[in-house]
């Protein structure tokens, strides 16, 4: 998906900034990049590949060459970063959260009114770019920016490195977040509030939908004001998100929680503990296991010093091979034993598969899987969470399809909890995977424990409900 972090201090804000774009690393693997401005010296950029490394390792070399009291950074999951431009606007440095979903479209539309592109990602056009000079082509920096909005299906977050200060703007729906941190003499703005408190900063307010600021070290001024309405992905807090980190004001750790204690009060497995996959499936094991009164063990450890992340490679064998590699059953902890694991969802399969292969083989008895989030059903047209082509990509639209011959046949009624076309293909999972039981947690449930209206939480890839 990706994550970035800029920071505008009365004095110099590199150290801040190699920091607080780390604390986003769990978002990306692909690139990584970070450009500052200083009077004396312009501007400085630096991008680096991180499919084969991490983030510090890469840019500790580059530290010295980094000056001023404002930059930007960003941990990519597709295209470099930062760009740099210079326009009618001025010079400026920009890096993007997106997905654009019609980037055939804009850029055969802007290629036919005379714009080129120097910035070739892959063979491709660089989202990162277009953005940019769609940007360019309003008259101020707000009317860009609403450029962007009314063009881009999908959505975009950014953040441009001006020379007098940052501008940040939030996607118009607000499906991905905005974070703004203080201290004395700066501010600090993130995708994940957890880049904020090892830095000393606290959170003074979040970017509404559409919201467009203007940071400089003396204060905050509001270019746009927020829309009303907003879809931020609900699967932030299921998935993407750290635990510490707060999205609207709700937290990521206590809605994982709050997900297992609703199921562990109502479900009635019997069982001799709860266990969590690591790491998004930790939180919810947790509260399961409080609401269902029993304990919690650590059946299955994540390996960090070399499997930190969360995202792994876009091929299918690789795919396997880290999710075997990264997490590591305990023997003592399984044996005999009847083992209820949480986990954030199920996606393709194939690590759930693995997974329950490795815990039987290691003596477990029994093996039933709870799930966080209901079933996916859609594919999310608005960020780009899994690396999948295609809907059948999903274990759930192959399920259905085997079922009704069409993939997309009846998904409303898939995508029902308790219906009898959702209690078949939830009974298949588990068959297909040797599940002593499946369940998933409910829209509802899920809803209420991230603590938002529903009109405001996207669930598309739940239930189809959202769009463009």
């Amino acid at each position: 998906m990706g994550g970035f972090f800029g920071t505008v201090s009365t004095r110099s804000c590199v150290t801040d900034l190699f920091y607080g774009t780390d604390y986003n690393s769990h978002l990306g693997t692909k690139r990584g990049g970070m450009a500052t401005y200083s009077k004396e010296h312009g501007f400085n950029r630096s991008i680096h590949n991180l499919e084969s490394s991490y983030f510090r390792t890469k840019f500790e070399p580059d530290l010295d060459k980094f000056t001023g009291n404002a930059g930007i950074g960003v941990i990519s999951d597709t295209d470099p970063q930062p760009i740099m431009i210079n326009s009618h606007l001025g010079r400026f440095a920009i890096v993007t959260v997106a997905k654009i979903a019609n980037i055939d479209e804009l850029e055969r539309e802007m290629l036919s009114g005379g714009t080129h592109f120097a910035e070739l990602s892959s063979g491709k056009t660089n989202p990162t770019e277009l953005i940019a000079l769609l940007i360019v082509k309003g008259k101020t920096f707000k009317e860009g920016i609403e450029n962007v909005y009314n063009k881009v299906k999908g959505s975009c977050s950014l953040l441009l490195l001006t020379e007098d200060g940052i501008i940040a703007a939030r996607d118009k729906w607000g499906r991905t977040p905005i974070i703004i941190g203080q201290k004395e003499g700066a501010y600090a703005i993130t995708s994940e509030s957890s880049s904020l408190p090892n830095l000393d900063y606290e959170i003074c307010r979040f970017v509404g939908p559409g919201e467009i600021l203007h940071l400089r070290p003396e204060g905050i001024e509001q270019i746009r004001q927020p829309e009303k309405e907003m879809q931020i992905c609900s699967f932030l807090w299921v998935y993407y998100g750290f635990p510490v980190s707060c999205y609207e004001g709700k937290n990521v750790e206590e809605v994982r929680f709050t997900c297992g204690l609703e199921m562990g009060r109502t479900d009635d497995s019997e069982v001799d503990c709860a266990c969590g996959i690591p790491d998004s499936g930790v939180g919810m094991a947790l509260g399961y296991a409080e609401g269902k009164g029993i304990p919690y063990h650590r059946a299955i450890t994540k390996y960090t010093p070399t499997w930190p992340r969360s995202f792994t490679p876009s091929k299918q064998e690789m795919r396997s091979l880290v999710a075997k590699m990264k997490l590591i059953p305990n023997r003592a902890m399984l044996e005999n034993k009847r083992l209820l694991f949480c986990d954030d969802s199920i996606v393709r399969g194939t690590q759930l598969r693995d997974n329950v292969e490795v815990l039987y083989d290691y003596g477990a008895k029994e093996v039933h899987m709870r799930i966080a989030c209901p079933p996916l059903i859609y594919s999310c047209p608005f960020l780009g969470f899994t690396s999948s082509k295609s809907d059948l990509e999903l274990i759930t639209r192959r399920i259905i399809k085997e079922l009704e011959g069409d993939e997309n046949s009846n998904l409303d009624k898939y995508a029902t909890t308790g219906s009898p076309e959702y209690n078949r293909m939830v009974q298949i999972i588990a068959e297909r995977f040797g599940l002593t039981s499946l369940k998933f947690n409910t829209l509802e449930t899920l809803v209420k424990a991230i603590g938002l209206p529903k009109c405001k939480v996207c669930t598309h890839c739940f239930d189809g409900s959202s769009h463009f």
